[in-house]
């Protein structure tokens, strides 16, 4: 209630910037160890164990049991880094695009899609830096020390091509899932809510509806999440994305299943927590959006 009175004379823009900034530090904060555990099921290597691919429940035992328990957590840093700025942009970039081009109609399938794929280009070019960082300390790779610290290093050592490394194949991930994501929640949400819910439902309806809607998205956007994670841990084996691909259909890692699989690991952690994170972030938003008198 005194964030909502803080906030009632700032420029609706900024509002749904701020909005999206909360929303977006709570889903990090709860769903960082799917992040995580994604990342080391796309890259793990044979010598990490042996001969056969690891589930994510042996993997989560394996990264508890030498990492401890806040190990799962480990990239948090970068992640409050890359979402806070991150989903306020997206969510700041579509509420004006919304408002400039919409003039407070109702989006169709096509228009959602649009306004979707263009609210997370721009949030992530902003971002990528930070995404990059994310996926390396994720990785257990890299001993970077701080935020700060990585990007220096990176851009010392590998120049502004290694801040941006992985650009096409993240925009190609995050654009058209927000896209895709955009249009399944906001026909959902048309169909559910036809006939007038009590007040008390609608929280649990944006959060249904979104998690159908994160489902659908994590599916079709998987591979590209795959390739933009080796082109980042390894931008100086995985120079483009041709390359990445025929790497991965060919098991460059000698693991007993490849081809086309190859392009779906990490898959369950991933689509848990995009569409967990997904639906929380718009639930929040959506719920404050309407406390300050905005439609989101």
């Amino acid at each position: 209630m005194v964030i909502s009175e803080l906030l009632i004379g700032l420029h609706p823009v900024i509002k749904a910037f701020l909005c999206g900034s909360i929303s977006g530090t709570c889903s990090a904060l709860l769903f960082q160890p799917l992040d995580l555990l994604k990342t080391r099921l796309q890259t793990l290597q044979p010598a990490y164990h042996g001969s056969k691919r690891i589930g994510m429940v042996s993997l989560l035992y394996k990264v508890v049991r030498t990492e401890s328990l806040l190990g799962l957590w480990k990239g948090i840093s970068p992640s409050i880094a890359r979402c806070v700025p991150g989903v306020g942009i997206y969510f700041g970039t579509l509420y004006y695009m919304k408002q400039y081009f919409l003039l407070e109609q109702s989006p169709t399938a096509l228009q959602s899609v649009l306004l979707g794929i263009g609210s997370r280009a721009v949030a992530g070019v902003c971002m990528l830096p930070i995404t990059v960082v994310k996926a390396r300390y994720e990785s257990g790779k890299y001993g970077y020390e701080s935020v700060h610290g990585a990007l220096k290093n990176i851009y010392r050592t590998e120049g502004h091509r290694g801040l941006f490394s992985g650009l096409t194949a993240t925009l190609l991930r995050d654009a058209p899932f927000s896209g895709i994501y955009l249009m399944f929640y906001n026909q959902t949400k048309k169909v559910v809510m036809k006939d007038e819910l009590d007040t008390a439902f609608i929280p649990f309806v944006n959060f249904s509806c979104g998690a159908f809607a994160g489902i659908l998205a994590s599916l079709v956007t998987q591979p590209a999440d795959v390739i933009k994670t080796h082109m980042q841990l390894s931008p100086e084996k995985f120079r483009r994305i041709d390359q990445t691909v025929t790497i991965i259909f060919k098991n460059s890692f000698s693991l007993q299943d490849y081809g086309l699989v190859g392009f779906f690991h990490g898959g369950v952690p991933r689509a848990l927590r995009r569409t967990l994170m997904a639906a929380m972030a718009w639930t929040v938003y959506e719920e404050m959006m309407a406390k300050m008198g905005l439609k989101s």
